[in-house]
Order: C-alpha cells, then structure tokens, then sequence
C-alpha cells in the first residue's frame, strides 16, 4: 500500500504487550477510508498508558487524503454505539481504568498562526487557561455523535427560521467546516457574496410557482404542506420529502429533475418565509429569492469569497441552550496564503439531513476554534465558552 511509504508504522512483532485479533474491519470517513483487521495492545496517549486497547491495523488507505495527511492515524471520540465491531473506544477504557480525574475532555483550537502551539486535547477536564467564563452545557439527545439539540441560526441579527421546529447539531473536531441546511448555507453565501452554483430548477420553481407558494404562505397554509399540495413533492403523511435531500443522505447519487424541483420547492419556502417576517414586499421578496438560487451551495463543498469585503460581512450566529453564540467574519472565513496570491473560503457548507434526524447543522472546527468545547461523558452533556 502506497499510504505506508509516507506514514509511521505500528510493528506488532515488537510489542511484548501485543495480542492478535485479526478480525477484518474497515470505516467510511466523510472524506476516504481505511480498511485492515483488529489488534490489541496497550496504547500510549500523553502520559496515560490505556491497557488491552482494541483498534485498527490499516493495511489500506485508497483515499489521496489519507495518503498526504500529515497525521499517522484517526482518534475516535464518538460513543460505542457506531463503533465499528461494537469495539470500545480508547476513551472509554481511560474513564473504566480510572486514568482520567474526571469523565471529561475538553478541545482548544489556537487560531493564532504564528504560535507554535496548534491547540491542546484534555482528556479528565478542562484547561482554565484556554476558556473565559462559565461553559453553556446541552444535553446529549442521542449517543453516536455528541449530538444536541439547537436553537434558530441568526445572519446579521435576522432569524434564518430553519429550526423553527427544532434543529440537532453534533460537535465534531473532525469536520474543518461548518455544515448545515443548504437553504440557510445558501442564505449565508447570499450575505457574505460567496460564489455559488446556479440552479434552473430553483429559478423555474420560482418563475412557476413562486407566486401561488407566496399567497399560500400568507393565507398560513402549513408551509411543510405546500410542496406537496403544488405536486412538487411526495407526501409522506407528515412532511414533503425531498428526494434529492434524501438521496444526499444516503449516498445516492441518482437524483431525478422531480427530485431536484422539490428540494427547490422546499428551500423557497423557507427563504419565502423568512422575507414576509421580515415585512418585505412581494416584488423584493421574489428578487431576492432568485439571487438566492445563483448562490446554492454544492454539497459538501467549499465557496470562495472576495477577502476584501471582510469588513461588510454580516455576523452569523448559533442559538445553543438559550445563549447566542456569535461568529465574527475573521472567524468563519478561512485565508489561505498572504497578498496577492491569498484565497479566502467560506467556512459554511451544505449538508441535508431531513426529519426525523434533521434539520442538522455539524459545528466543526470553525466553531470549535472560537469556543472552547468540553465534552462530559458523566453528564452525558456538551458546554461552549468563549475560548482564550
């Protein structure tokens, strides 16, 4: 395997504390995958030594970006209940082999470049030193991810309205990004002039429905009705399910037009929505919901901004037990390289993941670097502060 030749190895046959397993495993990250067979052994992390660890020996690594990382190997911090093989994650056996002073770890990105230190990971609490204040703690609603429940997203102060029914959101250090509903992300690209892909079947929704989907807003039709009421989308009883989000979510990469008209469909009510709180007429609320389909977002991808309109960038923030947590522009817009060969990224992605299970935003890394994140494995909870 090529991976190999660029990596550090592990050498069973050099361990006395080895002892073999042997059986096949593989996982699927976001990004590539990794495949070889299970081995145990004791595991050294800091100065905690973890005894009799289950984990991974890679044999192959198809994925370019395993191949050019930087990094010899993948941590995991999720729950057993998506281990693979049901395997007990390195952190549980810290907390049963009572290694850690409590069930707790705690993440500090150093967003300050010309620091050598890149941030720290507290396994038993929380460094003083690298959070102001008190934390803001949610419960974990579902053991996986460290997944919770979230409030409204706000651009420039304004509700976006995509969890008027409830979002969840998973802390995640593992996703550079930030990633969420593409008719917020959409939204946000729309405010901070990210590029886009322009979509025709968002502008042919809006072109031949746009005006029957606004009248039926103002006259309170349950806006998860409407697109299946106009024949855009199947009814399943509930909500209009949008075969294209759906497909998103499950790998399928074979998305009808029918499936596409509906997730149009479904985005231009919620923009719709928005607008009408908003108090604007129905002249400026069609023209900016056809700026808004020039401005939609590839899945999972990355949108380039204009690095010199920092300043005019609106602020976006997240609502998480009942506190506002704020983004500045310097904060979620990533710049790579210095002058005039400098590119800057929106730190925003699209990601659709429908109800039950959704709308779901992923808080990765661009979140994380601004608040200090701590993970309570003993109160089965997640807490935000302002990171220092």
């Amino acid at each position: 395997m090529v991976a190999c030749y660029f990596h550090s190895k592990y050498k069973s046959a050099l361990s006395k504390t080895y002892q073999k397993n042997g059986k096949s495993a593989e996982i699927h990250y976001g990004t590539g995958q990794i495949s070889g067979f299970l081995s145990q052994d004791y595991v050294q992390v800091g100065d905690l030594v973890v005894k009799d660890q289950v984990f991974i020996e890679a044999t192959r690594e198809p994925s370019l970006t395993f191949l050019v990382a930087k990094f010899d190997g993948i941590l995991g911090l999720g729950f057993q209940e998506i281990s693979v093989d049901n395997v007990v994650p390195v952190w549980y056996n810290m907390v049963k082999q009572g290694l850690v002073k409590e069930p707790v770890f705690s993440f500090w990105f150093n967003r300050n470049a010309e620091d050598d230190e890149g941030g720290e990971l507290v396994f038993g609490g929380s460094d003083p030193n690298h959070y102001k204040g008190h934390h803001t703690y949610v419960p974990v609603t579902q053991k996986g991810y460290w997944q919770f429940d979230m409030g409204d997203v706000l651009i420039e102060g304004q509700a976006s309205g995509i969890c008027e029914g409830g979002c969840s959101a998973i802390a995640d250090s593992g996703t550079s990004l930030i990633a969420g509903p593409t008719a917020t992300v959409t939204e946000i690209n729309h405010a901070i002039g990210a590029s886009g892909v322009v979509s025709q079947e968002c502008k042919t929704v809006v072109a031949q429905y746009g005006e029957m989907i606004m009248e039926m807003l103002i006259a309170e039709t349950q806006p998860k009705q409407i697109c299946s009421q106009i024949g855009l989308c199947a009814f399943d009883g509930t909500h209009g399910v949008s075969v294209g989000i759906e497909s998103i979510v499950n790998e399928d990469k074979s998305v009808g037009r029918a499936g596409a008209m509906c997730s149009a469909c479904e985005m231009a009510v919620v923009w719709m929505q928005n607008q009408l709180r908003q108090n604007q007429t129905q002249d400026r609320i069609m023209d900016y919901v056809n700026q808004l389909c020039e401005r939609l977002p590839s899945p999972m991808g990355e949108s380039a901004v204009n690095c010199n309109n920092l300043a005019s960038m609106p602020p976006v923030s997240f609502t998480i037990g009942g506190k506002v947590f704020d983004l500045k522009p310097e904060q979620y817009i990533l710049k790579v390289g210095e002058g005039s060969a400098a590119q800057c990224i929106s730190g925003f992605t699209a990601l659709d993941v429908p109800p039950p299970r959704g709308p779901l935003w992923i808080l990765g890394d661009v979140f994380m670097g601004v608040y200090h994140t701590e993970f309570d494995y003993g109160n089965m909870r997640v807490g935000f502060a302002e990171a220092a």
